[in-house]
């Protein structure tokens, strides 16, 4: 499955990404990497309750 995320260099530093198809689903890393990945865990968390609904 391919979801569009959306990287950006935060104020603070590092790098905030969201998914903006999927409402609030949003994470942070130092670098583009763990943002990456934090993204990825984030993306399976709030598809979780979907999938327990509607198995895939």
């Amino acid at each position: 499955m391919n979801i569009k995320v959306v990287l950006e260099p935060s104020e603070e530093g590092g790098y905030t990404v969201y998914v903006p198809s999927l409402p609030g689903c949003i994470s942070e890393g130092e670098t583009i990497e763990q943002a990456m990945t934090n993204i990825q865990e984030a993306i399976e968390l709030y598809l979780e309750p979907i999938e327990d609904e509607f198995p895939i």
